[in-house]
């Protein structure tokens, strides 16, 4: 197994360097005086610093599920387990899965990958398409093995939506095969138009949904959480249980009292919409001026572009790049087993536009140069 590319990226960077590389959130977003204050008020109860449920604050449980019951998707705080992050939930899948085979899509997110082959999870990669995965060698993989991890929403790194018609015949597959879907979903919310119904909501009792406020509130809370029927959910908790008992119950806490305004977190969220939308347009328009030859096509939401330059090997090309300051991901970091790749992801939430325009100058110069 091999470190995360990207991690080790953000920590050889400095203030400097221009970085298209982490999935970052812009933090002049985070709602800092919402936070703040519901941070100040845990401390007004001794209780809240004590030790909490493994399975989570009921409280802050009950308000997950509200927002799957709003979605149509019946859930109560018994189907929700809060974890650290929704890295944490990868993990504690894994090792409930562990030893076994696994489908995911190709390309895929590193970190799942990492946690899969940690936990000696045989991985069976099937293509991506704009649409999601492709579906006749899904179902044939899918058959022999009956377990699947996929990212349905602005998939990371591709960016790619699953069409209602592959969501609805994946759902199918699995409910008549039996077996499960781990189904990631970070960037669900962060959506420019219409949001898309999980595979989850139709396969309930096959199916493991998870969620995180990395992505829409702020990544130091690092609260995640996995939605899955009661019964194995049980399961899960043993496991956690040997990880950290409970995730921190002060970012429980804060998180609750921040959520205790249904409205606010849906004002915040359609404002993170907007912003990243002309964000996303921004960096396409300065792509199309300064990288012609990137061929990409435009995502419906999440935060990353994802495209290629025809012949350009473009792990070489980080190299140089990073003796400018300026990074990206390239993308044979997301494949099992590839060596050269001509793709990028660019990540178009965290930078300013400044910026943008500074970085893909640079990167346009290395390229002409090269």
């Amino acid at each position: 197994m091999k470190r995360s590319f990207i991690r080790e990226i953000l920590e050889s960077i400095d203030s400097e360097t221009i970085s298209f590389a982490g999935g970052l959130p812009d933090e002049s977003l985070f709602p800092l005086e919402d936070l703040k204050v519901a941070n100040i008020q845990v401390y007004e109860t001794s209780t809240n610093l004590q030790y909490t449920r493994s399975n989570g604050l009921l409280e802050l449980r009950e308000k997950i599920a509200d927002f799957y019951n709003d979605d149509g998707f019946p859930t109560d705080a018994d189907n929700i387990l809060i974890t650290t992050g929704s890295q944490q939930a990868l993990y504690i899948l894994a090792n409930y899965f562990k030893n076994r085979k696994i489908v995911i899509e190709q390309p895929s997110y590193l970190g799942a990958v990492n946690i899969f082959k940690m936990n000696d999870l045989t991985m069976k990669d099937v293509a991506l398409s704009a649409d999601g995965i492709e579906l006749s060698p899904f179902k044939k993989e899918y058959e022999q093995i009956k377990l699947a991890y996929l990212i349905p929403d602005f998939q990371n790194p591709m960016g790619s939506l699953y069409s209602q018609v592959k969501r609805e015949e994946i759902a199918s597959t699995i409910l008549n095969m039996g077996g499960y879907i781990i189904e990631d979903a970070p960037y669900s919310e962060l959506y420019f138009s219409t949001k898309s119904q999980s595979i989850s909501s139709m396969i309930p009792k096959n199916s493991f949904h998870l969620g995180s406020f990395s992505k829409t509130l702020a990544p130091s809370l690092r609260l995640g959480w996995v939605r899955a029927d009661k019964e194995i959910l049980r399961e899960l908790i043993k496991i956690k249980e040997t990880i950290d008992l409970h995730s921190c119950s002060i970012a429980q806490h804060t998180l609750n009292n921040y959520l205790s305004e249904k409205t606010r977190y849906k004002k915040h969220l359609q404002m993170l919409r907007e912003k990243y939308r002309e964000k996303m347009y921004f960096f396409a328009s300065a792509l199309e001026k300064y990288l012609p030859a990137f061929k990409f096509t435009l995502p419906k939401g999440g935060m990353f572009i994802y495209g290629s330059i025809e012949g350009i090997d473009t792990f070489k090309l980080v190299q140089k790049c990073m003796q400018e300051n300026v990074v990206f991901v390239p993308a044979n970091q997301f494949y099992l087993d590839k060596e050269f790749s001509d793709e990028i992801r660019f990540n178009f939430t965290h930078t300013n536009q400044k910026d943008v325009l500074e970085g893909l100058k640079k990167i346009a110069k290395i390229i002409e140069n090269k």
